[in-house]
């Protein structure tokens, strides 16, 4: 954990984006003694971190570059003390459940246990036997899954609940809702001195962060900046603790249950620009998806459906750095479907950068400078 410490000349960020992504990144820079501007366009938390399940995990996570596991294996190592932190900052329980995740009809097996002794991860084929010693309740027919015992999900509402709580308390951390920033305040040579609202305030800072997700590109339309919005719609049931145990995932689709029994059903993958809007289509395929992993909960009724758009990025591996063209403005954005389980690795190492310091992780994968060009140039 950082501490926080004060210089005689204070840095001052300005971070657009008040997500997962946004909140985490101002708290650990409070925590190193850095003054925050923290902009959203409209309130803190209600995007893609509020929309999405909450896994600590990528979904099958073999199939994702190198450098998306290493995110992902330093921020679940990192999260329980996160949650600690942030509970006893917050007084609110981000309920961090190390339930584990079982993973129905995976074509690749091969691939996934090699990835596991590759990088140390505890995946195991389980038979019909134990999968229904962990989940009695699934139906029935299954003959063998993968598990891994050791993956968590966290309520991802609370969790931002958490954040903004502690971001109010922060002196060094001033949060702006409703705060749509127009442009950059860009002087030659590619510096920034901050931003300018849609209102006409202008905003001054030392360096300028986007942790901005979907709407990232939307800043810098000569960067070739591959992020995109895809939609996911999600239903919530409103069940019984004890019917459904574990994270359950079955041909891209999964549910997960919260500690006061709820049960979170997802997701759909849209590439529908900025439409969030939710369809009863959508409501219906992933009602009788979970009701066919699970029969009993046909028997409960849908009490929420939403949905959130994710930030795509190439083989989901984002943005982090310094964005090209400029001297002080960068990018921690692109996470996709990852967000809140790459979000402390993620936040560690764009810290460090902001902070001129050693980084934790090699950070070269994620460099916008090593991955985005100047568009309409070969």
């Amino acid at each position: 954990m950082f501490e926080r410490f004060f210089g005689a000349a204070k840095l001052k960020v300005i971070i657009i984006g008040a997500g997962v992504m946004g909140m985490m990144q101002a708290r650990e820079l409070a925590l190193q003694g850095v003054e925050v501007v923290l902009l959203d366009k409209g309130l803190s938390g209600t995007e893609a971190s509020w929309a999405g399940g909450g896994i600590v995990s990528p979904l099958y996570p073999w199939r994702y570059p190198e450098a998306v596991t290493a995110l992902a294996s330093w921020s679940q190592a990192y999260y329980p003390n996160l949650i600690q932190s942030l509970e006893a900052e917050s007084d609110i329980d981000p309920e961090l459940t190390r339930h584990g995740l079982m993973m129905l009809d995976v074509d690749d097996w091969e691939c996934a246990l090699d990835w596991a002794a590759q990088n140390q991860a505890w995946l195991e084929p389980v038979d019909h036997a134990q999968i229904y010693k962990l989940e009695p309740g699934l139906r029935e027919g299954c003959i063998e899954a993968l598990w891994m015992s050791q993956v968590s999900s966290v309520r991802n509402p609370r969790l931002l609940k958490a954040l903004r709580v502690v971001i109010d308390k922060d002196p060094l951390i001033e949060l702006r809702e409703v705060s749509p920033v127009a442009n950059l305040l860009a002087s030659d040579g590619g510096h920034a001195n901050g931003v300018r609202l849609e209102s006409g305030e202008q905003i001054l800072g030392d360096k300028i962060l986007f942790c901005s997700g979907a709407w990232t590109p939307q800043f810098f339309p000569e960067l070739d900046i591959k992020v995109l919005p895809i939609k996911g719609q999600m239903v919530l049931f409103d069940a019984e603790p004890g019917l459904i145990n574990r994270v359950v995932l079955s041909q891209g689709k999964y549910v997960i249950p919260r500690r006061d029994g709820k049960v979170v059903a997802g997701s759909t993958l849209e590439n529908t620009g900025f439409d969030k809007s939710t369809t009863h289509e959508a409501r219906e395929a992933l009602a009788d998806m979970a009701i066919d992993l699970f029969p009993e909960l046909a028997a409960y009724p849908i009490a929420g459906h939403w949905a959130g758009l994710r930030p795509s990025s190439p083989s989901g591996i984002p943005y982090i750095g310094r964005v090209p063209n400029y001297t002080n403005v960068y990018i921690n954005a692109g996470h996709f479907r990852n967000g809140l389980v790459l979000a402390p690795a993620s936040v560690r190492l764009m810290t460090e950068t902001l902070c001129e310091q050693a980084t934790s992780l090699d950070i070269s994968p994620y460099e916008p400078s090593l991955r985005v060009k100047v568009a309409n140039t070969p």
